[in-house]
């Protein structure tokens, strides 16, 4: 059986937690925090969170989880069939790491652990968050998911990262991050309705 290593405030882990949901296989939780120390390097070479174990070894970045996950051919596909779609979910999954997750979190320290951030990183913050957006409103289709008719990993990454974004633009930067992109704030709804997402966030909050 598969082990999934990490803890239920991850994002991370909770992005391949719902994968694994949603695809309807098997794995053992095995509560695990971030850490430098030398067994679980053995295992996550920059000892992050989310760290599957497979019959074979160990698989870290969340990305290529996704990737081994889909290999496997085991439950709902949730990448599409064809190469250019593939590359086109990936493309989404990256501009939300890159442009919406990264920016976000120069301001997790004030956002949501009692810290402070400057005011230049802040204004950096919400230059880069508005392009983000925007680049979001032209690659995403919200037909409804935001690659298309179809639920995929991009709509997984889409959940966790833009909802944690959002938290942190509006408690640091006053800023509604989906103000001018309302199909957004509708696929949030249709996500959050879905059992994965449903059974993620009660682990969260018993956690």
């Amino acid at each position: 059986m598969l082990k999934l290593y990490g803890f239920t405030v991850s994002n991370y882990f909770n992005m391949v937690k719902m994968a694994l949901l949603e695809k309807d296989i098997d794995f053992e939780f095995v509560d695990t925090k971030p850490t430098q120390e030398g067994d679980y390097l053995a295992k996550s070479p920059m000892g992050k969170v989310p760290c599957l174990e497979t019959s074979e070894g160990f698989i870290s970045e969340t990305d290529v989880i996704f990737d081994y996950l889909e290999d496997l051919g085991q439950g709902q596909a949730l990448m599409p069939a064809s190469a250019y779609e593939k590359a086109k979910v990936r493309e989404l999954i990256k501009q939300l790491e890159l442009y919406i997750e990264l920016p976000a979190r120069t301001c997790f320290a004030e956002a949501f652990f009692g810290g402070t951030v400057s005011e230049e990183t802040k204004d950096k913050a919400r230059v880069s968050l508005k392009k983000g957006v925007e680049c979001i409103k032209r690659t995403g289709k919200f037909s409804p998911y935001i690659a298309g008719d179809t639920f995929t990993y991009a709509d997984i990454m889409f959940m966790y990262s833009v909802s944690l974004a959002g938290a942190c633009a509006k408690r640091v930067l006053g800023m509604d991050l989906l103000e001018d992109l309302p199909e957004a704030k509708a696929l949030s709804e249709l996500l959050a309705s879905r059992a994965s997402a449903q059974k993620v966030a009660a682990d969260q909050k018993a956690g």
